[in-house]
C-alpha cells in the first residue's frame, strides 16, 4: 500500500544555474549520405566558421556526402564541395527540417567523421521531449502518467548529457531505445506536450545532480536494480502484475504508473513511489547542471 500523505513530503523546487539550451540527439551515424529537406527556406552554414555557405528552398531535397575529408551537397544535379567537414542547416524562420521520413524541430549538424557521415538535431530540451513522450508512452494514457513520464525522460536526457555518455560522437543522446525513443515533431501529440509544458523544468536530484530516471515497460510484479549501492533504485512492487517483463526492469515501470495514476495518484507520487532518497528540482530557463 501507498502512502498518499507521505509521498509530496520529498517535493522540494531548486533552480539551477545554467550554460545551454539545447540537447544534440545523434539521428544517423557512419551514413554514406544523408538527404534533408526543410519545410521552409533554410541556409547552409559552415560550422566551423560560421559562414553562409547556400541556401535551401523549401520542400525540395537536398542530398548530402562526404567528399575525402569534406562535405558535398547536390544541387540542381551538381555536386557542390563545401570545404568543410562540419555544416549547420537552419531554417529562416519558424519551420520544422526533414531526415528519416520525420519532420524535427530546431537545426541540423551534418559531421564528417571520416568512417561517415553523423547526422544531429541540435534542439532544445522541451522541444526534445515534446518528441520523446509520445514516442515513449501511448499518448491515450493517463494524463498523470504522461507528466511522470516527461519529468523522467527531461531527468534521463539532462544526466546522460552530463555524462557524456556520446560526446566522442559529437552529440548527447541516440534517438532509440537505447537512450530514450525520440520521433522529432512527427511525433508530437496534444497530451504529450501538455504534459510537457505542465512539468517544465522539473527534474529529480541528489547531492545536487540531476539522476538518470530509467524506465522500462513493465516488470511482471517487481522492479530491479543494477547497482545494489544505488539508493535511488531499489527494487519495489511494479503494480503491474499481471503484464510479462518488458524491458530491463530498473527504475519506472510505464504500464505501472498509468495503472498507478488511474487509482488516483499524481506523476509526483508515481515517481516517489519508484525512485528514492531525491528531491525534485527546477532547472533554468537556460538549463544546465
Amino acid at each position: 500500500m501507498i502512502f498518499k500523505k507521505i509521498i509530496p513530503a520529498i517535493i522540494l523546487l531548486l533552480v539551477f544555474s545554467a550554460r545551454a539550451e539545447a540537447i544534440k540527439i545523434g539521428l544517423k551515424t557512419d551514413a554514406k549520405e544523408i538527404k534533408i529537406a526543410s519545410s521552409v527556406s533554410a541556409e547552409i552554414y559552415d560550422g566551423l566558421r560560421n559562414k553562409l555557405l547556400y541556401e535551401i528552398r523549401p520542400m525540395k531535397i537536398y542530398e548530402f556526402r562526404s567528399k575525402g575529408s569534406e562535405l558535398a551537397v547536390t544541387i540542381d544535379r551538381k555536386d557542390i564541395g563545401l570545404n568543410t567537414n562540419q555544416i549547420i542547416i537552419r531554417t529562416k524562420k519558424p519551420g520544422y527540417l526533414c531526415s528519416k521520413r520525420a519532420w524535427y524541430r530546431g537545426e541540423f549538424i551534418i559531421n564528417n567523421m571520416g568512417s561517415g557521415l553523423t547526422l544531429i538535431n541540435n534542439v532544445g530540451l522541451e522541444d526534445y521531449l515534446k518528441g520523446v513522450v509520445p514516442s515513449e508512452m501511448p499518448s491515450k494514457w493517463n494524463s498523470e502518467a504522461l507528466k511522470a513520464q516527461a519529468i523522467a525522460a527531461r531527468s534521463y536526457a539532462v544526466a546522460t548529457r552530463s555524462a557524456g555518455k556520446h560526446a566522442s560522437q559529437g552529440f548527447d543522446l541516440v534517438d532509440t531505445t537505447a537512450d530514450q525513443a525520440y520521433g522529432g515533431a512527427s511525433a508530437e501529440k496534444k497530451s504529450t506536450s501538455k504534459a510537457v509544458d505542465d512539468t517544465k523544468g522539473i527534474v529529480l536530484v541528489q547531492n545536487k545532480k540531476v539522476l538518470p530516471t530509467y524506465y522500462h515497460a513493465s516488470s511482471g510484479g517487481q522492479t530491479k536494480v543494477w547497482n545494489s549501492g544505488s539508493s535511488f533504485l531499489q527494487s519495489v512492487p511494479s503494480f503491474d502484475g499481471d503484464l510479462k517483463k518488458n524491458g530491463h526492469g530498473v527504475g519506472m515501470s510505464q504500464h505501472g504508473a498509468n495503472n498507478m495514476a488511474a487509482q488516483g495518484y499524481n506523476a509526483y507520487q508515481i515517481l516517489g513511489y519508484f525512485y528514492k532518497d531525491f528531491k525534485f528540482a527546477k532547472l533554468s530557463d537556460k538549463w544546465d547542471i
